[in-house]
């Protein structure tokens, strides 16, 4: 019988186990490396994005795409805990205005681009400035208490507004590439007022031609920060939702059979206030935003919201703190509850 062989002891390449040690190195000092670029970009990115939009826009080039977009992703943590950027605040001289649907009063007409032909239809839980003309609303406001009592069911067809002779068709919107986008939410209304408020909502005299990145990504991404993580926090707000015409007659699109008048922008006007101090917060955004872009990148004045709109907001609020909320632009949104961070990754991601 043959004796089993006897392995031979194997001869260690020095060379090789030595560039085996150098690749390892390398391996490791290149991780450090990029994780210490990630970190300095997401550092000094989240410091060069909390200025002003226009200061951005004025230094935007290829250098800058990092430092924005390290930036925003930064940003939205560190903002969403309170560390970085800043709110719109002020001491408020009057009580808040609980169970109120506007927060010190409806928006009123100062001249155009507002339509003159305005009229207000009262749901109840919501109100919205309607334009028989432009065949959509102009303005919707509505209010989020903190509690949540009901559960959202299932979502309700779009009807015409019986109650409405102007009102669209929802007919009117298909094959039109846009989608029917809710001023007033539906997920808010029904989760505070029940089935027969969610169902008002989707009247089409609450609807308005938005965009699908738009309408299912930023638009929506605010929708339910302030439904379900701002009222967490906050207590009860007070939400004035709208649209903005294109600056040039010319350039007005028109939807379907009932001729809807197609926006250019939306925005959104936000308040809450509690017994010692009053939050403002104006968000515009575009129709041609991307299903990604962040809200954060929107922040305005409500000033400017006026001034694109023909729009007085808050008109019964006591003038000089009026003039100091609406003037401000916050460099963030507003924080949530640090217990909520991950509730708002999920937002986020859909």
């Amino acid at each position: 019988m043959k004796a089993p062989s006897k392995k031979k002891p194997s001869k260690k390449n020095p060379q090789a186990a030595g560039l085996r040690r150098r690749l390892r190195l390398w391996a490791r000092l290149s991780s450090g490396a990029l994780l210490l670029a990630w970190l300095a970009l997401s550092i000094v990115g989240d410091f060069y994005v909390h200025h002003p939009a226009d200061w951005l826009a004025a230094r935007r080039c290829a250098l800058t795409a990092p430092l924005e977009y390290f930036g925003d992703r930064a940003a939205f943590f560190t903002d969403a805990l309170g560390w970085t950027g800043r709110d719109a605040v002020n001491t408020p001289d009057d009580p808040p205005p609980a169970g109120m649907v506007t927060f010190a009063g409806d928006p009123v007409r100062t001249g155009a681009p507002a339509p003159a032909d305005l009229v207000v239809l009262d749901r109840g839980d919501f109100r919205i400035g309607w334009s028989p003309s432009l065949r959509r609303p102009v303005w919707a406001a509505y209010h989020v208490p903190r509690d949540a009592p009901h559960v959202a069911g299932r979502r309700p067809g779009f009807q015409k507004d019986r109650s409405v002779a102007s009102s669209p068709a929802p007919r009117d919107y298909e094959r039109s590439g846009y989608d029917r986008g809710h001023m007033v939410p539906n997920h808010a209304i029904a989760t505070r007022f029940g089935p027969d408020a969610q169902r008002r909502t989707f009247q089409m005299t609450n609807i308005a031609p938005q965009r699908p990145a738009l309408n299912r990504g930023p638009w929506r991404e605010m929708e339910q920060r302030i439904a379900d993580l701002w009222t967490a926090k906050y207590g009860e707000i007070w939400v004035i939702v709208g649209t903005v015409p294109p600056a040039h007659a010319a350039q007005r699109r028109k939807l379907g059979k009932s001729a809807i008048d197609v926006p250019e922008k939306y925005y959104m006007v936000i308040a809450s206030q509690t017994e010692d101090s009053v939050r403002v917060l104006a968000v515009l955004m575009d129709q041609t935003a991307g299903r990604w872009d962040f809200p954060s990148r929107c922040i305005v004045s409500v000033d400017e919201i006026e001034r694109l709109t023909g729009l007085d907001f808050f008109p019964n609020m006591q003038k000089s703190l009026q003039t100091s909320l609406e003037a401000d632009v916050p460099t963030r949104l507003w924080p949530i509850r640090a217990l909520d961070l991950l509730k708002l990754i999920l937002v986020r991601l859909g």
